[in-house]
């Protein structure tokens, strides 16, 4: 990395449990690329201050984590296609004082779902309502997958994305025989269990639960091998996880934030050291 220099353009992130994945990610680019960018990972203590730093300090970018995706947007100027139609946002780009906010935890997950050519047939149980829950939702149904329950213990916000998109939705799964009425192909985890924190041994769906799936996806990035991910993978199933999302949305914020496309080789090595 170059030393620290007065021209040198500043991207962050804003989450409540800050790790060094996306700080590594983005470094290691900007070093292979000689961009002369450096990205720094905060956990901020007044949001409103935060995002108004963004602006003052002419700050390039920052990525938002949970739970900021949707507190941000009042806090924006101009709200991208990519995130006003999910109404959560995973980033900001400020440019000459005006900030525009995307959603590129939608790009990923639709990705995703193209590259495992997961049939969207399936039956799915998706765990979550905030920010990124609406993203996931949203690339499910738009590449057609229908057979979607949200569970999800805030009852209004779970029916509310439910209803968005002709989903059902569950307070609630817990056995097989339960998933047998709610369709379970597919586990989805897009909350916090399972993250490290105070949540970090807490597996999101029951064993019963992963035996009758044959996908298993956690959007959990830290750690990436999850409670579930390792009960998915110790029971021969297979596996998304956090990390592969955090790798194409990450990516989509590095061209965001600098106008440039890195090879996939360059991406692939970059995920790979985010996570060494």
């Amino acid at each position: 990395m170059p030393i620290l220099n007065k021209d040198m353009t500043l991207c962050i992130s804003l989450a409540a449990r800050p790790s060094n994945i996306g700080t590594r990610f983005h470094n290691y680019l900007y070093d292979a690329l000689g961009l002369n960018f450096v990205y720094k990972a905060f956990a901020p203590v007044d949001l409103a201050q935060a995002v108004a730093g963004i602006r003052g300090l002419g700050i390039r970018g920052a990525a938002v984590s949970m739970p900021y995706k949707e507190d941000v947007i009042e806090l924006i100027d101009v709200m991208d296609a990519s995130a006003s139609a999910i109404d959560s946002v995973n980033t900001i780009v400020n440019d000459h004082g005006v900030l525009t906010a995307y959603n590129t935890d939608y790009l990923a997950i639709a990705r995703l779902l193209a590259e495992n050519a997961l049939d969207p047939q399936t039956t799915v149980l998706l765990r979550g309502s905030g920010g990124m829950a609406k993203a996931v939702a949203a690339a499910m149904h738009d590449a057609g997958f229908a057979h979607v329950t949200i569970v999800a213990r805030n009852e209004a916000r779970g029916r509310a994305l439910a209803a968005l998109y002709g989903f059902s939705w569950l307070a609630e799964v817990s056995d097989a025989s339960d998933a047998s009425d709610a369709g379970a192909g597919m586990l989805i985890n897009v909350t916090p269990l399972g993250m490290a924190g105070a949540d970090e041994a807490v597996q999101s769906f029951s064993d019963s639960l992963v035996s009758a799936a044959e996908v298993v996806f956690d959007v959990v990035a830290l750690p990436s091998e999850t409670p579930l991910i390792q009960a998915a993978r110790a029971a021969g199933k297979r596996i998304i996880t956090g990390a592969e999302v955090i790798a194409i949305q990450a990516e989509e914020q590095f061209v965001l934030y600098t106008g440039v496309r890195p090879s996939p080789e360059l991406v692939r090595e970059a995920s790979e050291f985010s996570r060494s």
